[in-house]
């Protein structure tokens, strides 16, 4: 019989959802040496961690993320609160001897994630796995993208276009959610949603960003202020509109570190684009597209083949060789966006049971955060900006 891996999430909204999702689907999908455990859920409010409790499949529930850590019964601490959350409560489990998953961005600053990053090589040592959730790197048709790659089907890579697209907010009275507010949420579009492509191509090529050229805007400066029981009320002057603190979207151009270059968008504004994430590269012998609005399939145009025969093909990924997919459906059958949260539950479950490090590390999430402070940099000062190397913490 497998062995428990028990587990502690703290926050239940949208993240807390799609993990309490994949952490109950896993052992049911994959085979795997450890079977995880739903033990606890945390939230601020009692009454509304009771209910995501009961509705999610948490065991039990607590008001205080503290009392998870302090629980022998615990192994794990999965971490799906805002950003301003994640160093204390990640720093906190792994001096518990905890396991970690966090999601992404890694911190609100690079100061955290390097902390962050640090503690968890510190733990390695003694046994302790920490990993960011960057879920898209598990979704089959980019890691067949990458695995294509990988093995030379599009050459040497000169290009990649990056772009994530939404328009939640596009309307003025949309209210000041903390997603809006930089100190909770670290920063806007670049690091919610910038993150998640700076992240994928970085793994799709296995070429780090190592400069950039960017600008930033807020189009909306001041939102209404939601209701107390959001945390916020009016402000001091008695209005009930609030400052807009973060981006509301972010486009840089970008050198890669095996000589590609590179262009990214990330925005809330693209009006009729509810969450299109496309990437494409190009390389010397061919190209391939990834459409997270058609997250089933690839495209891939083969350079090398004859010219009546060139054109882009489209590669429905489900067959069971695919990546990931021998634990669904028959050939032809789609998956959604809640397995790639199942599959990363699969990887790290894996990883922890065969004593080695999970993917993307806490050293890898500080790489991508260094991209979004380099990002920040280069639109203050309307500049080419270098990327920091993430280097190893040294014990």
């Amino acid at each position: 019989m497998s062995q428990q891996l028990r587990v502690g999430m703290v926050g239940y909204a949208f993240m807390g959802a799609a993990h309490s999702q994949a952490w109950r689907t896993v052992n049911h999908a994959f085979d795997l040496p450890l079977s995880a455990r739903m033990t606890a859920v945390s939230g601020r409010s009692e009454q509304g961690v009771a209910a995501a409790a009961a509705k999610l499949g948490w065991a039990e529930h607590t008001t205080d993320w503290r009392t998870l850590i302090a629980r022998d019964d615990i192994d794990l601490i999965d971490i799906c609160s805002p950003g301003d959350t994640h160093a204390e409560i990640a720093l906190a489990a792994l001096a518990a001897g905890k396991h970690v998953l966090c999601e992404k961005p890694l911190a609100n600053t690079v100061a955290e994630a390097r902390e962050m990053a640090a503690a968890a090589s510190k733990a390695a040592a003694s046994g302790v796995r920490a990993m960011c959730g960057f879920n898209y790197r598990r979704v089959p048709a980019v890691a067949l993208m990458k695995q294509m790659i990988d093995d030379g089907r599009i050459g040497t890579i000169r290009h990649v276009r990056a772009n994530y697209l939404q328009d939640w907010i596009v309307d003025p009275a949309f209210p000041l959610v903390w997603r809006l507010r930089k100190e909770i949420a670290g920063s806007g579009a670049l690091g919610d949603i910038g993150a998640h492509i700076v992240d994928m191509t970085q793994f799709v090529t296995g070429q780090s960003i190592t400069s950039v050229s960017a600008m930033t805007e807020t189009f909306i400066k001041q939102r209404p202020l939601p209701s107390a029981s959001a945390g916020l009320s009016a402000a001091a002057d008695g209005s009930h509109v609030g400052d807009v603190t973060v981006d509301d979207a972010a486009l840089f151009l970008a050198r890669l570190s095996g000589g590609a270059v590179a262009t990214y968008e990330a925005t809330r504004f693209a009006t009729g684009r509810k969450n299109q994430l496309r990437v494409e590269i190009n390389g010397s012998l061919g190209t391939l597209v990834f459409d997270q609005e058609r997250m089933n399939e690839l495209e891939f145009y083969d350079g090398t083949r004859p010219a009546p025969e060139q054109g882009f093909t489209r590669i429905l990924v489900t067959e069971p060789d695919h990546p990931y997919m021998a634990a669904w459906w028959p050939p032809g059958h789609l998956i959604g966006y809640e397995h790639s949260f199942t599959h990363e539950m699969r990887d790290l479950l894996s990883a922890i049971a065969e004593g080695r490090q999970p993917e993307p590390s806490f050293q890898d999430a500080l790489q991508v955060q260094l991209v979004l402070e380099s990002v920040s940099r280069s639109a203050e000062t309307s500049s080419w900006t270098e990327v920091e190397p993430a280097l190893q913490p040294a014990f």
